[in-house]
């Protein structure tokens, strides 16, 4: 890919040095709040499915120095991207892989916690002009099951598998997290502003878990006026932690 191909920008209020592809996908708040949702404590490995350009994992070591991370991205060109910012913010334990989960096999390594913003769009859909944005948001029907039970393989007992998903597609991650012997533990939904439907949902599940779905409640992203919430802010600005 040609440097006049990608475009250099910041996350997390500029703690974050983050090139993406100037076109196609480009990265929205999702895989920032995705990250901020992983329970992760310094020294755990992290393993992330479709990272992109790098944006969750980026997010999650800035806020846990001393997390090791793998993404398993099958676009190329993405994970040299990703790669790329992970040198430019001297991140030297994440490392990212060009390949299918599908098909990844983790050997005997375990992860303390997993997760993904998969595709979640039906591939019967109108597909995007754009080659990344239509691989990034549109997949075949049984995707979470196939990302779920290779994702929880990786897992070690008690590790986490965090999911952010449409409501339309909870009943889906559960049956695939069920299958992948991953108890949902936690739901926390993400409101555009406080009086709309929620467009977004984090799902946790534990592998070989055994407690019952929590239904918590959930985020503020938007005041009237449109500017980040207090509590948006600290997460997508600050680097803060969203508590399941």
């Amino acid at each position: 890919m040609a440097d006049s191909d990608i475009t250099s920008g910041h996350l997390l209020d500029g703690r974050v040095i983050y090139a993406q592809p100037r076109s196609g996908f480009r990265t929205g708040i999702e895989p920032v709040l995705l990250a901020a949702s992983i329970p992760a404590q310094p020294g755990d490995h992290v393993i992330e499915a479709g990272p992109g350009a790098g944006a969750a994992l980026l997010c999650l070591t800035a806020r846990v120095p001393g997390v090791s991370g793998i993404g398993i991205e099958r676009d190329a060109g993405l994970a040299a991207i990703a790669a790329a910012n992970a040198a430019a913010n001297l991140m030297k334990d994440l490392t990212f892989h060009a390949g299918d989960v599908a098909m990844f096999d983790a050997g005997t390594n375990r992860f303390d916690h997993a997760f993904a913003n998969p595709p979640y769009h039906a591939a019967s859909g109108t597909v995007s002009p754009f080659q990344r944005r239509a691989a990034a948001k549109q997949a075949d029907a049984g995707l979470f099951s196939i990302w779920a039970e290779r994702l929880a393989r990786t897992l070690r007992h008690r590790g986490t598998l965090t999911f952010i998903v449409p409501p339309s597609q909870v009943p889906a991650c559960l049956i695939a997290m069920a299958a992948a012997s991953c108890q949902a533990d936690g739901l926390c939904p993400l409101w555009p502003h406080a009086d709309e439907a929620a467009k977004l949902v984090l799902l946790r599940g534990i592998r070989n878990g055994r407690g019952t779905l929590r239904l918590l409640p959930g985020l503020v992203l938007h005041q009237p006026g449109g500017k980040f919430t207090e509590a948006a802010d600290a997460i997508l600005r600050s680097g803060g932690e969203l508590r399941f």
